[in-house]
């Protein structure tokens, strides 16, 4: 399982090439984002998501979210979405949001037991927006085995999965707060979770 240099503003071509020829492949591989180092899976490819189930422990009432290249791919994934969702992409993404939507009836991937939602961000980091861009959304969850720490580095990441990982793409050091969740799914959004973006500048920004 190597370990390849994807740092810098513009990702190296070659990088992102091979990324992308295992995401295309049904494999698993981890990519640094705005917050953590994440695990990630094509989500067009039957089976795929089940390795980053399978290679975190992560129990499968867990739901899978997913990364997206910018507002359209996520809208592709969902139906009648709600505009305080609209307002929320158009404000923080690129960024630390992820936005629990409708999901839409044909959307086959196996992201959890939840068939009826899908959360979404578009995360403020070149590498996996370039690969959302090339490859399509990408189904994601941090790099850590369920309940433990994440590591902060591409090394300790490929320390803790080893050949688990098809390709680990290091961007340098990840150790950011994580994004704030947000449903909007009901009449009203609600809060899952806190993380880098306050619960305060979202409410500030809702109709």
């Amino acid at each position: 399982m190597p370990i390849v240099d994807a740092r810098g503003d513009r990702p190296p071509t070659e990088a992102l090439k091979e990324a992308a020829e295992a995401l295309r492949a049904g494999l698993a591989v981890a990519l640094p984002t705005d917050t953590v180092y994440g695990l990630a899976a094509d989500v067009s490819v039957p089976g795929a998501t089940d390795r980053i189930f399978e290679v975190k422990h992560r129990p499968h009432d867990v739901d899978l979210p997913v990364l997206v290249a910018d507002a359209d791919q996520a809208l592709g994934l969902a139906t009648a979405v709600p505009e305080s969702a609209i307002v929320l992409m158009a404000r923080f993404w690129p960024g630390a949001i992820t936005l629990v939507i409708p999901r839409a009836p044909d959307l086959a991937a196996d992201l959890g037991d939840d068939d009826a939602t899908v959360g979404v961000r578009c995360p403020d980091h070149p590498v996996p927006r370039a690969l959302c861009a090339t490859v399509g959304p990408l189904a994601t969850t941090s790099a850590n085995l369920h309940g433990e720490p994440t590591p902060e580095t591409a090394g300790e990441v490929a320390e803790v999965f080893g050949d688990a990982l098809a390709v680990v793409l290091d961007g340098g050091r990840c150790a950011a707060s994580p994004s704030t969740v947000v449903d909007c799914t009901g009449v009203e959004p609600k809060l899952l979770r806190e993380g880098r973006i306050a619960w305060d500048d979202v409410l500030a920004v809702l109709p």
